[in-house]
């Protein structure tokens, strides 16, 4: 009777045993968990092909001037890469044909180009300058890619609040040499997995500026974008707002409309 009580309390013990062994082996580290998030919200516009956008840009500086900018957007996705971007300015008069092309990379540093016409000639970006300010505005040549996942390490911080919706908080620590930000702070929605928030932090760990992106409208049934972009930076007071307009997917556009020649040809 003893023997079989014994054995009785071995095999329960050996049964919670691989039980608490079964859910350690599953369990997420906070690492994981935070890649997870960023790869589902990928996942989620892989497929959109290209698109194109006619963007309003407003500066406004700490005294309340504004200063608006007209630009045409367009976008590549690349498989197994990142995206190709082009950036061309229709207004005002002094950077009216001024043209940025990005070639947004997985693991590797962004290639960037720009054609000043002043110049009538394309310059090449060199990675350690893309930290500068975008035409003066509080977007740095850095954020004018897509966040590509492996580009960063993750880490899930938790939960938060945007306005009324509930979020993911997820930092996103850059591995590419040349970034001008330590890390992100990335708020993405936990019901459609929308980046709704972006803080980034300077190189000394200090909060330099915030994205916002608001107004979403769905594409091709499947594909959100925002209409409205709104950097601020903390540290200057200055903010800048980008308004998306006739936003359009799949519009049939190839490598070669992204080529160093395509921004002659985009002024």
């Amino acid at each position: 009777m003893n023997n079989k009580y014994s054995n009785l309390s071995l095999i329960t013990l050996a049964i919670f045993f691989n039980i608490c062994i079964g859910q350690n082996s599953y369990a997420k580290s906070a690492e994981e968990t935070g890649r997870d998030i960023i790869q589902e919200a990928s996942d989620r516009d892989d497929g959109f092909g290209d698109m194109t956008s006619d963007v309003t840009m407003i500066l406004k500086d700490t005294e309340g001037n504004q200063y608006r900018r007209d630009l045409i957007i367009k976008s590549l996705e690349v498989k197994n890469d990142g995206e190709k971007r082009l950036f061309s300015f229709k207004s005002p008069n002094d950077i009216k044909g001024t043209t940025v092309l990005n070639y947004g990379h997985i693991l590797d540093e962004d290639d960037q180009w720009i054609y000043l016409p002043a110049f009538k000639r394309v310059k090449r970006i060199s990675s350690t300058n893309q930290s500068g300010s975008f035409v003066s505005s509080e977007f740095a040549y850095e954020d004018l890619t897509s966040i590509e996942v492996d580009k960063y390490r993750h880490r899930y911080l938790g939960d938060a609040q945007i306005g009324t919706l509930a979020c993911f908080k997820v930092e996103l620590i850059p591995t590419y040499e040349n970034s001008g930000y330590s890390r992100l702070i990335a708020y993405v929605d936990k019901q459609d997995y929308l980046f709704r928030q972006v803080e980034f932090y300077d190189r000394d760990e200090t909060l330099l500026k915030t994205l916002k992106l608001s107004g979403y409208q769905r594409y091709k049934e499947r594909y959100w974008r925002p209409n409205v972009t709104t950097m601020t930076n903390h540290q200057t007071g200055k903010e800048t707002v980008m308004q998306w307009d006739n936003i359009h997917l799949q519009n049939g556009l190839t490598v070669a409309d992204f080529s160093r020649n395509a921004i002659k040809r985009s002024r």
